[in-house]
């Protein structure tokens, strides 16, 4: 009896067959899901470039130049200030030895849980005319009208760059550290060793080694900033975000609302575009062996105590300061806010969320698996544009969701009016799907992006065993990978869950009527001057936001290991 080998034309021809075939399928799968995902983009640009009403040239005339300086200028003086924080802290905690560091490591991602209209209703109610500061100094200096004093105003443009700034420079503090950890010992004692001051190669060897590291989270850092609504509309700051939710919901114009959008996502395009060719540049081939650790140096002690103060107050002020506040308040009105309102409230986010964390996990498991299957050009492009989304304004999503989902609901109910005389209403964009949908495509970016990593770390042998017996593709995922990813997609999953729970701008215009989540129950309250009964949901937002810095902050710092 002759055994077959793996030359056997007859095998190798049906192995092939059954990998093309199931390779095909898993590609279309893949073809299907970015179409559906890349539609909000479609529908912005058809309706952005084919209006019903045209108001692009009364814009432009108008009021399209401000929203464009107050944009520019914010994104330039949150850039300014997330790289004064980031860049500064992830270094001195990197590499130098003062008390209260190994805490501070970690305390500094810590503001990243506070969303940016959070903080800037706690600081408006601190430091308004009525707040408690401004009230203090009256009475202690005897004032009686702001005539009779200066003091800042925090609701403006500065304000706002500095309530945004408190709260997304953790973006560059944790891209800029973890390049600093990865970076060989080497190149700062050979720098020393030919006379360079710690300063200077900082400058001059560090700093542009951690250059591409650090561009990454500066466009983090100016996406969230081009998103932020509800700390701008707070201010009374008109930028193109602000413009557009003026443009829709006041003067009732979804064509103009669009043309906005794609100026939106213009920015966006160049924002992404200058950052991968600022990696393009520039490539990193001393990486620093395990063997060899980094041994940080302990400066004298009034350094010591600059390092410490330095690196204490945007916890201070981007975290403990808040969430004081916020508790404070909780615990007053817990009386006042817990109610079955509250309650229902927070089923509803606690719903949307994790729907949007189940479904992104699933879809980017699908993108992430089918690029293993399918490794060509094309794949790696469908992968590239179904993660278009997470670059994409939340405000902008929403006009993006909303005209598809509308189009179809009229179509599906003058369908069933003809033939069933049912009126069928808005299923779609009427419902929670809608805003389920828009997450989806906004953080699918997130899952996709973990768990295609982690595939990559996945040898190809196992894929090759399992299929030897006879498993397809399909099977091998849930036997074989699944085990192996299930720490990647919990991790990633729980990420688009505090995500969805911050989620605003989409959120406020996708809503249901009558559909509350804690983030717009937080602005309608805090809107209207009401912080002490916003105050409970908004220190749930922030506790919800605590879990991941932490599993970011174990994972960083067992990713290396010092002396």
């Amino acid at each position: 009896m002759t055994q077959a080998t793996s030359s056997d034309p007859a095998i190798s021809t049906s192995r092939y067959t059954l990998t093309h075939r199931t390779g095909k399928r898993w590609f279309f799968g893949a073809a299907a899901t970015t179409a559906l995902v890349a539609l909000p983009i479609i529908a912005v640009m058809v309706l952005a470039f084919f209006p019903e009403s045209n108001v692009w040239p009364h814009l432009v005339s108008t009021t399209l130049p401000l929203y464009l300086e107050n944009t520019a200028l914010l994104m330039l003086g949150v850039a300014v200030t997330t790289l004064g924080l980031g860049i500064p802290c992830a270094w001195i905690v990197t590499m130098c030895q003062f008390p209260g560091r190994r805490v501070l490591e970690w305390a500094l991602l810590l503001p990243f849980a506070v969303p940016a209209y959070v903080i800037a209703y706690v600081y408006t109610d601190l430091l308004d005319y009525a707040g408690p500061i401004q009230s203090t100094l009256r009475a202690a200096f005897g004032w009686e009208s702001a005539g009779d004093y200066w003091f800042p105003a925090i609701r403006t443009l500065t304000g706002a760059i500095i309530m945004i700034g408190l709260v997304l420079y953790p973006y560059i503090y944790l891209l800029a550290r973890a390049a600093f950890m990865e970076q060989s010992p080497s190149l700062f004692a050979v720098s020393r060793s030919l006379g360079r001051s710690r300063t200077a190669t900082f400058f001059r060897v560090v700093l542009p080694v951690a250059r591409p590291a650090i561009a990454v989270g500066l466009s983090l850092v100016l996406m969230e900033t081009l998103n932020d609504f509800g700390t701008v509309d707070f201010f009374a700051v008109n930028t193109l975000t602000r413009g557009l939710f003026d443009t829709w919901m006041n003067l009732g114009n979804l064509g103009g609302a669009a043309q906005i959008a794609m100026v939106m996502l213009t920015f966006m395009v160049v924002l992404v575009t200058l950052e991968r060719l600022s990696r393009r540049r520039q490539q990193q081939y001393a990486a620093r062996d395990l063997r060899d650790p980094v041994h940080r140096f302990r400066p004298r002690r009034s350094v010591q105590a600059f390092c410490l103060v330095f690196c204490a107050m945007p916890v201070v002020l981007g975290f403990l300061v808040p969430a004081g506040v916020l508790g404070h308040y909780a615990w007053l009105y817990l009386d006042e806010s817990w109610t079955e309102s509250f309650l229902e409230t927070t089923w509803n986010s606690l719903f949307l969320a994790s729907m949007a964390a189940l479904s992104t996990t699933v879809i980017g498991l699908v993108l992430a698996y089918s690029r293993r299957l399918h490794d060509t050009p094309v794949m790696k492009a469908l992968l590239r544009l179904s993660s278009l989304g997470y670059a994409m304004p939340g405000a902008v999503l929403a006009v993006g969701v909303i005209i598809p989902l509308a189009a179809f609901d009229n179509w599906f109910d003058g369908l069933m009016e003809q033939f069933l005389g049912w009126n069928s209403g808005l299923l779609l964009s009427g419902s929670a799907f809608a805003i389920i949908f828009a997450y989806t495509v906004r953080f699918l970016a997130v899952s996709a992006g973990s768990l295609e990593s982690a595939l990559q770390n996945v040898t190809p042998n196992m894929d090759m065993a399992s299929r030897s017996l006879g498993s397809p593709p399909a099977r091998t995922l849930l036997r074989v990978h699944l085990p192996m990813l299930r720490g990647t997609m919990l991790t990633a999953a729980l990420v688009v869950f505090v995500d969805c729970m911050k989620e605003l701008p989409a959120t406020l215009i996708l809503r249901p009527f009558n559909f509350q989540t804690l983030a717009t129950h937080v602005y309608q309250f805090a809107s209207d001057e009401m912080l002490g009964q916003s105050a409970l949901p908004a220190l749930l937002i922030v506790t919800a936001g605590i879990i991941p810095i932490v599993l970011m902050s174990r994972s960083i710092s067992r990713s290396r290991e010092f002396q």
